[in-house]
């Protein structure tokens, strides 16, 4: 008698997961158009809504922009170990609900309550970060795929950074822009910033759908219990056991090195399983150092991305001339010290922010692969951290450029950070989920480092708006620069806490170091 073949559709996990990884990146393109759309209007919005004084909008824009990271962290953790009860799929599906209706209750705001409650609804209801990180996790076994895998979503948001501003800045105030096609007494007059809104929106709807039908779900306990070929479900050898799940999970597979043993006695396997009596550790001493060091990241990551279009748009000062830069630091003037800042207007702020999503994705494509291989994902880490400072310090000395230099000195610092700040995500994203102890926290672990990350953005961009105003005041734009460089180098500084581990992977004799990039070690912790 020949069993009928009932087995589930199953991955190879010796295989990169090209189809499932371009489909998670369908879904996750839309979250970084729409969450970036905003940084070219968000400083004229607030002015619009007259807000305080009108030297305080780049405070108000940043809160505006921290509200959406403010309410993610606070759900972050708890949207991570709901996918651990529920599964990723539809954790995920609803964080991109979430962020559409907040891009259309920030279209329609009619004051900047409404914008920030808009931004809080997202922001509460999204948890994609963390899940996003973990089904990646779920999805790639094998450690050599690491790098490639977790290069994806970094290159996807660069994608999204690209479209997102030109979006934004190109579509913002269509009146202004379009009045030919749209009438100053219509909706869009109206609702000068709704148009990019609904295209975000719109983008949003497709991934949903996208998510909805095609992708797979990654959950451990929602997979099939072993990973065979299709003919071991079927195959003359196979036992008849009278089980419901006879056919699914043979009792014994001829072909496996523990032929002879009922199936799970493997003693290997019960060496590096967890026991479901112990609960796993989850704050251990370098997950704790690496949530610390994303959280630094982030916050000077984020700062950067809300203080470059102020700084473009802002009406430029004086500055004080090079030559006598020694002078007046002698007389107690701060040196390197500029008013204002580049005078630029939206559209040209969402095409310089294009393009810097396009640097952003050579960096990612080209580069990131060149240089896991070329140093290791951990001295990569701390190259990158203790690098850092210097993309913001040279921020503000664009402003002492002759204009016929201006735009070559700004891609410069545009590649620089990039550069930096590119390499630098993947590699914490590897590094934590090298040090998750065990598979079932998975999503707990990311959900945390996603809440860290989200609370750390909550933070700078009010910080730095805030430093911002205050040195316009005193005439020295460069402060809140300069603080985040002094946040960098805190970074910089912390990147030496975290220990140092070596992957199994890399002990085993058949590993070619060249060809596969992964965390080099010296040293296995007690969270093993």
């Amino acid at each position: 008698m020949t069993l009928t073949k009932q087995s589930p559709k199953v991955r190879d996990p010796n295989k990169f997961p090209t189809a499932q990884l371009f489909l998670l990146a369908i879904v996750r393109l839309a979250e970084p158009i729409a969450l970036t759309s905003i940084f070219p209007y968000a400083w004229p919005l607030v002015k619009r809504f007259r807000v305080g004084n009108e030297d305080d909008a780049s405070f108000y824009a940043g809160l505006l922009i921290s509200t959406f990271a403010l309410a993610e962290s606070l759900t972050g953790m708890f949207w991570g170990a709901l996918s651990d009860r529920v599964g990723r799929k539809p954790v995920l599906l609803l964080g991109c609900t979430g962020t559409m209706l907040s891009m259309v209750m920030v279209g329609f705001a009619a004051n900047i309550w409404v914008a920030l409650a808009g931004r809080a609804l997202g922001g509460v209801i999204n948890g994609n970060i963390g899940i996003i990180q973990t089904m990646v996790g779920e999805l790639v076994t094998k450690p050599e795929h690491e790098p490639r895998a977790y290069s994806i979503m970094p290159f996807v948001w660069s994608i999204g950074t690209i479209l997102g501003p030109a979006i934004g800045g190109y579509f913002a105030d269509p009146v202004v822009s379009f009045p030919d096609t749209f009438a100053s007494d219509g909706l869009f007059g109206k609702f000068p910033y709704l148009l990019p809104n609904l295209i975000c929106s719109a983008l949003l709807l497709i991934s949903i759908a996208a998510g909805y039908f095609l992708l797979e779900e990654t959950h451990p306990d929602m997979q099939p219990r072993v990973l065979l070929p299709a003919t071991t479900y079927h195959s003359d050898e196979t036992p008849l056991m009278a089980t419901a799940d006879a056919i699914k999970t043979p009792a014994v597979d001829l072909r496996a090195e523990t032929y002879g043993t009922f199936e799970g006695s493997d003693d290997s396997t019960w060496r590096h399983s967890q026991p479901k009596t112990k609960p796993v550790k989850i704050f251990t001493p370098r997950i704790i150092a690496l949530i610390v060091a994303l959280a630094i990241f982030s916050y000077h990551s984020m700062s950067y991305d809300h203080l470059l279009p102020i700084f473009l748009e802002d009406e430029p000062g004086t500055p004080i001339p090079t030559l006598s830069l020694i002078a007046r630091s002698v007389t107690g003037t701060p040196p390197l010290r500029a008013t204002g800042g580049l005078g630029l207007s939206i559209q040209q702020v969402g095409i310089i922010m294009s393009i810097n999503g396009a640097i952003a994705l050579f960096v990612q494509a080209v580069i990131f692969p060149c240089a896991a291989e070329m140093f290791g994902i951990y001295k990569l880490f701390i190259i990158v951290s203790v690098l850092h400072p210097v993309a913001y310090f040279i921020m503000p000395l664009l402003a002492f450029l002759p204009p016929s230099s201006l735009y070559l000195g700004l891609y410069t610092c545009l590649a620089v950070r990039n550069l930096l700040s590119i390499l630098a995500y993947p590699v914490l994203l590897i590094l934590i989920k090298e040090a998750t102890p065990s598979p079932c926290v998975l999503g707990k672990i990311n959900g945390l480092a996603a809440s860290a990350g989200a609370g750390a953005r909550t933070v700078a961009p009010p910080v730095a708006g805030y430093l911002y105003s205050l040195g316009s005041r005193f005439e020295f734009s460069g402060l809140a620069w300069y603080a985040s460089s002094f946040v960098a180098a805190i970074g910089a500084v912390q990147c030496f806490s975290v220990k140092r581990e070596r992957s199994q992977y890399d002990i085993d004799e058949g590993v070619d170091m060249k060809k596969n990039p992964i965390i080099v070690v010296t040293e296995i912790g007690d969270e093993y």
